[in-house]
């Protein structure tokens, strides 16, 4: 952290400051469980105050609940949106708590704090049809094409999320019991069911990925660049998704999030239950977690089959 509480010394309550940060930082990771991204988003939101605090000649442990109401506004007036401030704001209150349990302070200035009104905004949602148009239009004769088309399909069958996608490995497949095993956030374990059409795309570009170099450290990594011999990033899926979208003529905001939000919907519109959905989703609040963790699994693994597109199809056509 850059932050330097202003001093007539000669630095040292500069180098108190930046030992309390590390602190955070490994309470967060250690304490906490949060993933490398949340982690990283918590300090960044976290620089953001400390630099109008800085800019404002204002101590990190005298900060008022005035203080934090002028340093929202700050960020309304340059156009943060509402959801993204009270992102930010969650960061803040969960460093503040910190400094609470550490003894820093006696009183959280965040306490009363409110958070800006969000309205609720519906997710952009898929069809069967335009999933199927954007996995059709892949060009297998490509070196990455089994390999895109196994990706957009374990986003939509499973639900995962583009990280968990990129850091699926090899060893977190159990395909004759029909399973992933998927590390969400938190390093938080779940098991996925995974559709018969998933698998064999999988199988299909198991045969192009043997062919591939693999880099020192890539080898249990389901999903390699081609050319690299490396895992994949976020953005880079990101990215290549956007491309298929476009190329299928879908004229709607697409991401990789879409197909999970895609696999809720159309469980949910299928009959699926609710509860059986949040769990397979890996969603944690503290209202949800306690009923979710009770679910019986291989009830869940027949419910989530019977009632996906995939497998209603699948049965259809045999």
């Amino acid at each position: 952290m850059e932050y330097k509480e202003k001093t007539s010394c000669d630095g040292r309550t500069a180098g108190r400051s930046s030992l309390l940060f590390r602190r955070y930082f490994q309470y967060l990771k250690l304490e906490k469980g949060l993933s490398e991204n949340t982690v990283e988003a918590y300090m960044a939101d976290l620089q953001k105050l400390l630099d109008f605090l800085s800019a404002g000649n204002i101590r990190l442990r005298e900060v008022k609940e005035d203080d934090l109401h002028s340093f929202l506004a700050g960020l309304a007036d340059i156009g943060i949106h509402p959801r993204s401030m009270a992102r930010i704001l969650s960061g803040i209150r969960s460093f503040y708590r910190f400094l609470c349990i550490e003894k820093e302070i006696k009183q959280d200035p965040t306490e009363l704090l409110e958070a800006p009104k969000i309205g609720r905004r519906l997710p952009e949602i898929l069809t069967v049809e335009e999933i199927d148009r954007m996995i059709g239009i892949i060009d297998l004769s490509q070196p990455e094409g089994h390999r895109n088309r196994a990706m957009l399909e374990l986003l939509y069958s499973c639900g995962l999320r583009v990280s968990e996608l990129c850091a699926l490995r090899l060893s977190d497949l159990f395909l004759e019991e029909g399973f992933i095993r998927v590390t969400g956030k938190g390093s938080k374990e779940r098991l996925v069911p995974i559709s018969r059409r998933a698998v064999d795309e999988l199988h299909d570009w198991f045969y192009d990925r043997n062919a591939i170099r693999v880099k020192p450290g890539a080898e249990d990594f389901v999903f390699l660049s081609v050319r690299r011999g490396t895992s994949l990033s976020r953005i880079t899926v990101f990215y290549w998704v956007k491309e298929i979208a476009a190329e299928a003529g879908i004229v709607k905001s697409i991401s990789p999030h879409t197909f999970r939000h895609s696999f809720a919907t159309h469980l949910l519109e299928g009959g699926a239950n609710l509860r059986a959905i949040q769990v397979m989703l890996g969603h944690e609040s503290i209202s949800t977690t306690e009923i979710y963790t009770h679910v019986d699994r291989s009830r869940l693994r027949e419910e989530i089959l019977s009632h996906h597109p995939r497998n209603m199809r699948r049965e259809v056509s045999n």
